[in-house]
């Protein structure tokens, strides 16, 4: 397929307005979801119009009733010395993503275990699936949370979702979406209880998504700061390149 990029990356909003520095998403079906609304600059904007979109940002998201401000920097460009400064500064807070992909044939093998159970959501499973992503979304507030149950019920009903739940003795302890386009199958959300991390369960439910897509490529987005994308270069991942963000709550 042709090279991989960030376009490849599934966007939960609405491309709402558009210029000559940025694209402007917005997400009114869910205003607290900060990566469904923000703005994605085409090239590093200096630090007088970063300013300035700040501004109007600002002053857009706070006529919504939303309390932050969401920026994205051009893929494989860092933000310059100024931008920096300014950035500490201003108390912005910044962070950066790395794009990965995989061929299912190149994942690893992994040993069975009788004790993990993976599946795809059917609508005798929804519930509790629903019940265990409120449960893993609750961590980033209540408010979050129930937002983010909508979204899931939504999502269930898109063709172009597979929801995937894993049990471990039975009892839910994972999940993962997966995001089916023509050539990849993105995987999103990939998350295991806490109490129940480094069993084996992360990377039974990436096999189960090897296999259930074989013939796709495998792409998934992480944070550049987590110990995860240790995980996903010795699982054979191919990197292919970051994207800075920057964001500010108020």
């Amino acid at each position: 397929m042709n090279k991989l990029t960030f376009e490849n990356i599934d966007t939960i909003g609405h491309m709402i307005d558009e210029n000559t520095l940025y694209k402007h998403y917005h997400y009114p079906e869910m205003l607290i979801r900060y990566d469904s609304n923000f703005i994605d600059f085409k090239r590093v904007p200096t630090w007088n119009e970063f300013e300035q979109t700040a501004a109007f940002l600002m002053e857009f998201h706070k006529r919504k009733g939303q309390n932050h401000i969401k920026f994205y920097l051009p893929e494989n460009k860092k933000p310059s010395t100024e931008l920096l400064i300014y950035f500490k500064e201003k108390e912005y807070e910044i962070g950066f993503l790395e794009l990965y992909s995989i061929e299912p044939n190149l994942f690893p093998p992994i040993e069975e275990n009788p004790d993990i159970k993976i599946e795809f959501v059917t609508d005798k499973s929804l519930e509790t699936f629903l019940l265990l992503k409120y449960e893993q979304d609750l961590q980033f507030g209540e408010a979050f949370a129930k937002y983010n149950h909508s979204l899931n019920k939504r999502l269930f009903k898109d063709a172009g979702v597979k929801q995937i739940i894993a049990y471990y003795k039975g009892n839910p302890a994972g999940s993962v979406d997966v995001i089916i386009k023509d050539e990849t199958a993105e995987m999103d959300s990939l998350d295991v209880n806490e109490t129940l991390r480094k069993k084996g369960i992360g990377s039974r439910l990436q096999k189960f998504v090897m296999e259930a897509f074989h013939d796709k490529t495998i792409i998934l987005v992480a944070d550049g700061e987590d110990t995860a994308r240790e995980m996903y270069r010795k699982q054979n991942y191919q990197y292919h390149g970051f994207k800075y963000e920057i964001l500010k709550i108020f």
